[in-house]
């Protein structure tokens, strides 16, 4: 049987930091399952939402809890519904972007190059180099209308955001503290002693009070702090059908064919599942 996305997503990323340091943010809806498929993963570094308000949110706990662990630490945060084809440059890319922020109160994300006008995709506007690949953001789109989006693929300014994020975590604590309210400055206040058990009860309790407000609108567009670096480890996001093609094995007609028996004659970039 082949490995989930859950499971693909953390062993790319035990590559690269100690498997020990890997926090999953989920919903209690889906603890058990992330439990059967990572076993190793201990219940204290599994972050249970009672409730979906979003990834600034979601974000917001898990740095939260890495900080109390490691006041110096840096993060990234990383989809689990990605595909990447090229491990060892996105290993390289990964390491060198917290490598980044660890000396620079930045919020860096990682962006590529669009292959094609995609309107599912958020789009990163690139501005001022400062070297390294690293470019200040200049704006950010959220999947626009396909006519701009296939003006943003032809002026060459604009990469694709990927949604992998990385920074410290004090800077990090510093732009949820200007767009969250205080859940988590209140929890640190009535609790002084930080135990993974008060901070699971009182998130529980209290994390239908944040917004629904994801990192891309409470952050990326709001750019005077904000680095992205191009990357080029091939990328898909498998969100669309189109995404979902070219992440898979093909045959010489560029089919895709699912644990099916099919005969095809004069047909081209297919995918192809008998249910």
């Amino acid at each position: 049987m082949g490995r989930t996305q859950l499971q693909q997503t953390f062993d790319r990323m035990a590559k690269i930091v100690p498997a020990d340091h890997i926090f999953i943010n989920t919903n209690e809806e889906y603890v058990q399952l992330v439990k059967e498929q990572l076993p190793e993963v201990p219940v204290e570094r599994i972050l249970a939402e009672p409730i979906h308000r979003n990834t600034a949110p979601s974000m917001a706990w898990a740095n939260h809890r890495i900080s109390m662990l490691n006041p110096d630490a840096c993060i990234i945060a990383t989809p689990s519904d990605q595909a990447i084809f090229n491990e060892d440059a996105f290993r390289e890319n990964v390491l060198e972007g917290l490598a980044f922020v660890a000396e620079h109160d930045r919020f860096l994300t990682m962006g590529v190059k669009p292959t094609r006008p995609e309107p599912g995709y958020g789009y990163i506007q690139m501005g001022e180099a400062i070297g390294n690949g690293l470019y200040k953001v200049q704006s950010f789109t959220e999947k626009p209308e396909r006519e701009f989006a296939k003006i943003f693929v032809e002026s060459g300014e604009f990469y694709w955001n990927t949604g992998l994020f990385l920074s410290n975590v004090k800077y990090l604590r510093e732009c949820f503290c200007k767009i969250l309210p205080p859940v988590l400055r209140d929890y640190d206040k009535q609790y002084p002693e930080f135990s993974v058990e008060t901070e699971n009860a009182y998130m529980k309790e209290s994390f239908s009070s944040y917004p629904n407000i994801s990192v891309d609108f409470g952050v990326l567009d709001k750019p005077s702090n904000v680095y992205m670096m191009k990357c080029d480890f091939g990328w898909a996001d498998l969100g669309t059908w189109h995404s979902i093609y070219e992440a898979m094995q093909k045959s010489s007609d560029d089919n895709v064919v699912v644990d099916s028996d099919v005969m095809m004659e004069n047909c081209h970039n297919n995918v192809i599942k008998l249910p």
